[in-house]
């Protein structure tokens, strides 16, 4: 492989705690060093006005292979991913069928080796078939590969089950990744609980579904330990029940994903599907408590929730149009309009956020970091970069965005993954040295 050079950027690497303006050498698929070069040899990327961070990392997408390949393949889904700067992807396991078995767990590494673009790494199902009642073959998934486990989509609903899930996967060392929802309370549901779903005459989403959920679990694993990571947190309250266990001292983490930290219940008032989601969209307060989670330290990776669906299922009317929106190749700017433009957190702080805490939680060796060694995965970011949110530049297969329109600032620029360029927006930032 070629040397290149990113020269003339601020590199932000929180897990050396590094920022400064400087330069970034990449050769045979590894970092080679941080520090100026006056006479840099190979292909040159000028990062001038730009940050330089760790590649970015999404521990939650929907690719939807193998069985709904004409919502995402993991093909489209890298090519979407590189596209909003993401170097590294985690996959759930709610495909058709469940990626609940070593085998799937192979076919997905299959895939994205086949794609070429981003590294994808499969999160096998807790349960078989992610029905909630046997135990998926645990051992042999984590064996494979997968790195982490969880049964997305739903929760684990039975208390049994989950102290199993618990005392298996604390033995791989992995995470378990929790849909917080008690279904018991959700049937029907289509939208946040409260006075606009009664006005709607649509089913109701209370809070206390998710918080029940979390809550249940972390006094599960109170004796036992397990990495437990509570995915897309949506309510106040949710967010101090886990504030609470890591101050007591319990392995738990958190995510925000950027919907729930931007839109509001408000947003359904006109049956639009396009703002069906899953935890549902909740109230300002909420999202007063998640930048707060965030600030605190309490919300410690940012994820996307990226759920790619066809436009025949979005069309139904609200009650039965499909949970879920699509936003990964959009996901930077929307962050940092929630949480850079309020002044919630800087950039450091975000970017910790989507690289060295995700590839802390998920175990992923070499990623997340700059460090002398670590894997050539690097995000070129322009801060400033104003524009327009377009679903049809996507490269996604689907089109279910309620963003498109927005106006936005912030953008990767180039994406690098093991020292090969897979995006770069403007081709005169490449340069021959």
């Amino acid at each position: 492989m070629s040397q290149l050079t990113i020269k003339g950027g601020r590199v932000i690497d929180p897990a050396a705690d590094l920022d400064e303006l400087t330069d970034v050498v990449l050769n045979d698929g590894r970092v080679e060093r941080i520090g100026r070069v006056s006479k840099p040899t190979g292909n040159v990327i000028k990062a001038n006005g730009c940050i330089v961070s760790p590649g970015l990392i999404d521990i939650h997408v929907h690719f939807r292979e193998p069985g709904e390949e004409d919502k995402e393949t993991i093909a489209t889904g890298a090519a979407a991913a590189v596209n909003g700067g993401f170097t590294s992807v985690c996959c759930m396991p709610n495909t058709a069928p469940a990626l609940d078995d070593d085998g799937r767990i192979e076919f997905v590494y299959r895939q994205a080796a086949r794609a070429a673009l981003c590294n994808v790494y499969p999160v096998g199902a807790i349960t078989k078939g992610r029905q909630g009642a046997e135990l998926a073959e645990i051992a042999l998934m984590a064996q494979s590969g997968a790195v982490a486990f969880s049964d997305d989509g739903c929760a684990v609903a039975s208390a049994g089950v989950m102290a199993k899930a618990l005392d298996y996967v604390k033995m791989t060392r992995r995470p378990i990744m929790q849909h917080c929802e008690e279904p018991t309370l959700t049937d029907g549901a289509a939208m946040n609980a409260g006075v606009l779903a009664t006005e709607l005459g649509l089913g109701g989403w209370p809070a206390v579904a998710e918080e029940l959920i979390i809550q249940r679990d972390l006094m599960l694993n109170q004796s036992r330990a397990c990495a437990y990571h509570v995915q897309h947190v949506t309510t106040g309250n949710g967010v101090d029940i886990v504030r609470r266990a890591r101050r007591a001292g319990q392995p738990v983490t958190a995510e925000a994903s950027p919907h729930h930290m931007l839109l509001t219940e408000e947003t359904c008032a006109d049956y639009n599907p396009q703002f069906k989601v899953n935890p549902p969209l909740r109230t300002p307060e909420d999202i007063a408590a998640i930048r707060e989670g965030i600030k605190d330290g309490t919300i410690t990776i940012l994820a996307t929730d990226h759920a790619p669906h066809t436009v025949e299922e979005k069309k139904l009317e609200f009650a039965l149009a499909s949970f879920g929106l699509m936003g990964i190749e959009c996901a930077l700017p929307l962050y940092a309009k929630a949480l850079i433009e309020t002044d919630t957190i800087d950039w450091p702080h975000m970017i910790a956020m989507m690289t060295a805490n995700p590839a802390t939680l998920c175990q992923l060796v070499g990623k997340g970091t700059l460090v002398e060694g670590a894997d050539a995965d690097v995000t070129v970011i322009d801060p400033n970069d104003a524009w327009t949110v377009d679903v049809n530049q996507f490269e996604s297969r689907s089109r279910n965005c309620p963003f498109d329109g927005w106006d936005v600032t912030g953008r990767a620029v180039a994406t690098i993954v093991s020292g090969q360029i897979k995006m770069l927006r403007d081709d005169q930032r490449l340069a021959r040295a």
